[in-house]
């Protein structure tokens, strides 16, 4: 079987003029992600240690 060189692989990110959103809703929700968990480690770190 040869693979067919017509068809290219559907595009993941969905269409170019999408992109900038989507990197905006990652960094909606990944950033108070990343300051919940940097918290978390804050505090537990503060719990056992003292």
């Amino acid at each position: 079987m040869s693979p067919d060189s017509s068809q290219s692989p559907p595009d993941a990110a969905g269409p170019p003029g999408r992109r900038p959103l989507i990197a905006f809703t990652w960094l909606w929700v990944g950033a108070p992600l990343a300051y919940g968990l940097y918290e978390l480690v804050r505090k537990a770190t503060q719990l056992f240690t003292g």
